[in-house]
């Protein structure tokens, strides 16, 4: 995907990039190739795959729902796909990001300093912890590609407010839903509507799912990840 390639994508997304953003978007990419050379951030490094696979695919996400000025955390951010992105593009935004690797929040801390980001923040922890203090307080909370969806609705959907979204980013995802739909349920959320696409090509399938929370989880959940890995929801 060239520059051109992804303005003009975004464009049919309703998505219109001002030249700071563009900027920003570049330096963010010329970091994580720089941080890459000593920690491993992303296998992609390839300038046209990377803003097709890390930013175009991140900002998919406008498929499934709005964004203004709506809390958002990122769960298993890894090099700040999408949080920082979705931060750069859409600067109304409030942003967490989260994730149990100390060296990559190191890094997003970098970028956040270095592109002036307001109102967003990096966290070193892991969700099953985060959650003790933060349930059900954020708009909106998205992952891409961490978990199969199973068990990542019960470490996500907890922190979601009444009458917000988990919006998970995936590849293929057909089974996994299928799966999940017993999880979902159980933590007090149901799913509005599936979007699948092709990624401006017709080999990578991506899905968006959108889950509504439409009631309060249960305090017991999310349990331990030891225990949502041996027996899922």
């Amino acid at each position: 995907m060239t520059n051109e390639d992804f303005i003009k994508e975004l464009e049919k997304l309703d998505i219109y990039l001002s030249e700071k953003q563009l900027n920003q978007l570049e330096e963010y990419y010329k970091m994580v190739i720089d941080y890459n050379k000593h920690t491993n951030l992303t296998r992609i490094t390839d300038k046209k795959e990377f803003y097709l696979k890390h930013y175009y695919d991140s900002l998919t996400i406008i498929k499934a729902i709005k964004l203004n000025n709506q809390s958002l955390l990122d769960v298993g951010t890894g090099a700040g796909f999408p949080g920082i992105v979705l931060k750069i593009v859409f600067p109304q935004l409030k942003i967490t990001l989260i994730d149990s690797l100390n060296k990559r929040i190191i890094f997003l801390n970098e970028v956040i300093n270095h592109l002036n980001l307001n109102n967003i923040k990096a966290i070193h922890t892991r969700a099953e912890d985060y959650i003790k203090e933060n349930r059900e307080s954020f708009d909106i909370v998205t992952s891409r590609a961490v978990a199969n969806l199973q068990m990542l609705s019960e470490l996500c959907i907890p922190f979601v407010k009444v009458n917000g979204y988990f919006i998970p980013m995936k590849a293929e995802a057909t089974k996994e839903i299928t799966d999940s739909t017993n999880a979902i349920d159980t933590l007090g959320a149901v799913i509005e509507k599936v979007y699948e696409f092709n990624l401006f090509s017709d080999t990578l399938k991506r899905t968006i799912i959108k889950i509504k929370k439409t009631r309060v989880t249960m305090n017991k959940f999310p349990r331990k990840f030891s225990e949502i890995k041996k027996k899922p929801l």
